[in-house]
């Protein structure tokens, strides 16, 4: 039997409250759903760009990439079946390749290992991570209207001083994806997976995807796994563990996986922005009445220890690389 595709808001973003309660229903339903790019900064040539550069980077020789591999920091290259992403269901690691790109300073210079090919497209790399810092910021606004939190406590800018880069350094990594073409002496469909049953690690990710390029599932509500179509000229966008846990589960961290369907074997291509809060914030309860009625839970229960950006970070990709944390 096919799955049923799931029916995810499809938002162009305004500055209204109209807006954050539509974000808001979406992200306490599914967890996921669409903006439109028409209402950012990101154009359709930018993504088209940025995609040119990681079909050149991940058509380089393995020895240029294995000089920048990814470390304890999150940042570099992961090759092929390096990362697991659901380790309890995993026989081996996910079928992609990716690469981390952290934050870059204010002058644009990366703070990490960088290979020969992307050298020459750090300047472009580097303006659509901080185009996608500013739609992130503009989503967290509107999370915060939405949220009723008072003019006092920080107002729809609740959110916002703690996802500047300026106020020092955090986790948000822009990622590049490679997914080889299946075949069937490399690929065991009854074990295997392009990317592992899991949820993000942080705020909140901007998702970009080829036209055609399916593989995307999410884990229903109800149970079992739906399709999420790709929309063309739109950014799908979805709750981390982080925001989740710190609106006690107001906002959904929607388990989501990537497989290879029948028609889409080939080679597949996506970016994602993973927006992470300042290390040092502490996740403390969220002053809104809206979560306060949540109960102990999440960032609401008050005789636990405050866990810190970082280290909420550090105990998830501990457990995906197996890293010591």
């Amino acid at each position: 039997m096919p799955k049923l595709a799931a029916s995810l808001d499809i938002i162009t973003l305004t500055d209204t409250p109209e807006c954050a309660a539509q974000l808001l229903e979406a992200a306490k339903t599914l967890g996921f759903v669409y903006i439109t790019m028409a209402g950012t900064e990101i154009t359709p040539e930018a993504v088209d760009e940025m995609f040119k550069i990681s079909k050149q980077f991940f058509a380089s020789p393995e020895s240029e990439k294995a000089s920048c591999v990814i470390s304890a920091n999150n940042k570099g290259w992961s090759g092929m079946l390096s990362e697991t992403l659901d380790p309890p269901n995993q026989k081996r690691g996910d079928f992609k390749q990716a690469m981390n790109f952290g934050e870059f300073t204010q002058s644009g210079e990366p703070q990490q290992p960088i290979t020969p090919t992307l050298s020459p497209h750090l300047p472009t790399i580097a303006h659509f991570s901080t185009l996608c810092a500013n739609v992130s910021r503009r989503l967290l606004r509107l999370f915060a209207q939405a949220l009723s939190i008072s003019a006092s406590a920080g107002g729809a800018e609740y959110f916002t001083a703690s996802h500047t880069s300026t106020n020092g350094p955090s986790g948000s990594i822009l990622r590049l994806l490679y997914y080889p073409p299946i075949s069937s002496g490399d690929y065991d469909p009854s074990s295997d997976i392009r990317a592992g049953a899991h949820s993000d690690y942080g705020s909140l990710t901007l998702l970009f995807q080829h036209d055609g390029a399916s593989g995307l599932e999410i884990l229903s509500p109800g149970g079992g796994w739906s399709p999420v179509p790709v929309v063309s000229e739109a950014i799908c966008v979805n709750i981390g563990d982080l925001l989740s846990y710190w609106t006690a589960g107001l906002l959904r961290s929607t388990v989501h996986r990537v497989v290879a369907p029948g028609d889409q074997a080939g080679e597949r291509y996506s970016m994602a922005y993973f927006c992470h809060p300042v290390d040092s914030t502490p996740l403390g309860g969220i002053p809104s009445e809206i979560v306060r009625k949540r109960g102990e839970r999440g960032a609401n229960i008050e005789d636990e220890e405050v866990l810190t950006a970082a280290r909420h970070l550090k105990s998830r990709l501990a457990a995906t690389y197996g890293w010591n944390s």
